[in-house]
């Protein structure tokens, strides 16, 4: 879906394991940055269009300890808290509804039981049901959609499952870009000009935000961008040190990795979004919040 509106929505991208944020590169080597509820309260006050949070060891830890998250979060963040990772069945995905997620994300699952998207579409409603996709480019340079946190191959082309899960009546698709994804080195501008007239669904865009700029790379094809280190590693020192203090120790290191990537040039949400405005796009800037009341501004 090409972007005729000009608006586009940002999101942060949580991938928790336990109670904690991690950050990898190309999904994997994942590195402790502390409490995730932290990071998620501050997002939402710094003005974040949405959550995407993602349990990259549901099998490891058990569904209770992502439920039981989402509760935490769900309480008092207002905006739309979409949550994947490991949900296998039509229970996991209620549970999780009930736990207080707005939408969920299925990959795996769709791969194995393409049939459990159209379940779900039909019980809980399109609008509430994300295809993601991670797409990884092969020697050919073909695009095929990989599954299981980016390690192994669908064999199964990523044009071809958008088109399927599109079929399947799913309201939107998520594309993570495993090559670029962690690297801060931009978004596969390629990727998504390819696939945006495929979709007739929202798009959101995933993998190798290291900069603003690099979101208006993209901006004209997709209708949300995922953002994950771009965000994470820019946060004050003052958070950072909270959300450590806060992380259960139990299991983990108790410290955060020491982490440098010359390709990562922070810049805040508010500036991301100033950013986008100033090329003509329309976004959610301005928000004052309380729990009884939020009320936000739009730019053109």
């Amino acid at each position: 879906m090409s972007n005729p509106n000009n608006h586009i929505r940002l999101v942060a991208r949580m991938d928790i394991k336990g109670d904690r944020l991690v950050k990898g590169i190309n999904l994997e080597g994942l590195r402790t940055l502390g409490s995730a509820e932290v990071y998620s309260r501050h997002y939402a006050d710094q003005g974040i269009d949405e959550l995407l949070v993602m349990d990259t060891v549901a099998s490891l830890y058990g569904r209770d300890n992502l439920l039981n998250f989402i509760k935490k979060i769900a309480h008092d963040i207002f905006i739309p808290i979409t949550v994947g990772g490991g949900l296998r069945s039509i229970e996991d995905i209620q549970a999780t509804f009930l736990s207080g997620a707005d939408k969920v994300v299925l990959n795996t699952a769709a791969i194995h039981k393409p049939e459990i998207l159209n379940e779900a579409v039909q019980k809980f409603g399109s609008s509430s049901i994300v295809a993601s996709i991670e797409a990884k480019k092969t020697e050919n340079n073909e695009w095929l959609a990989y599954y299981n946190n980016g390690r192994m191959n669908s064999g199964k082309k990523v044009t071809d499952w958008i088109k399927e899960v599109q079929d399947r009546g799913v309201g939107e698709i998520f594309i993570t870009n495993i090559d670029k994804e962690g690297t801060g080195k931009g978004f596969d501008t390629e990727l998504y000009e390819a696939i945006s007239p495929l979709c007739h669904v929202p798009l959101c865009a995933s993998g190798g935000a290291g900069r603003k700029e690099h979101c208006a790379d993209i901006a004209p094809f997709v209708n949300s961008i995922c953002l994950a280190s771009l965000l994470h590693y820019g946060v004050p020192e003052d958070l950072k040190t909270l959300a450590l203090s806060m992380q259960d120790a139990g299991g983990f290191a108790p410290r955060q990795y020491n982490y440098r990537n010359k390709n990562l040039e922070f810049a805040s949400i508010e500036a991301i979004k100033e950013f986008l405005s100033s090329l003509g796009y329309d976004m959610r800037i301005a928000c004052s919040r309380s729990k009884n009341e939020t009320r936000c501004q739009t730019t053109l």
